[in-house]
């Protein structure tokens, strides 16, 4: 089932970057950015996250926590984090499970191949745990202030 604004975000328990459980309990009373993107150390990927990092900062002030979740596992978050010096937790999902529970896994269509893979999206989920936005149409380069105009 398609999720959309208004719809409890799906609880979720991953491991971050240091082995470390976050549960997305762990954000009640915040707001949180929760975003999906394919792959560590590709350029669009690598954009998006030093856009977020840049703006770190910004989004903190309005209450934003950031987290990123892919597909890599724990080593490679862990190395593309501190590559880029980024202050939020990467999230590995080896096992498909929130990119299943958030339905970000499908078909895709790049360089004239049909494939499946994660579909680079953000859910912005509310202090009580409500997704508030979903931003399918992701802008790399400006992805913060994407965030920040809702």
């Amino acid at each position: 089932m398609k999720l959309k604004p208004g719809d409890k975000a799906p609880y979720f328990e991953a491991r971050n970057q240091d082995g470390q459980t976050v549960k997305l309990s762990d954000f009640l009373g915040k707001k949180l950015v929760l975003y999906f993107y394919p792959k560590d150390n590709t350029p669009t990927c690598t954009t998006e996250a030093c856009n977020l990092r840049d703006n770190y900062g910004k989004l903190r002030s309005e209450g934003y926590e950031i987290l990123g979740v892919s597909t890599d596992s724990e080593k490679s978050h862990k190395n593309f984090r501190k590559k880029f010096d980024l202050p939020f937790d990467l999230l590995e999902d080896t096992g498909h499970q929130l990119v299943t529970l958030y339905d970000v896994w499908g078909e895709k269509f790049t360089f004239g191949k049909h494939y499946m893979g994660l579909k680079r999206t953000t859910f912005v989920i509310d202090e009580n745990g409500v997704i508030s936005d979903i931003i399918e149409d992701v802008q790399s380069k400006n992805h913060s202030e994407q965030i920040l105009g809702n």
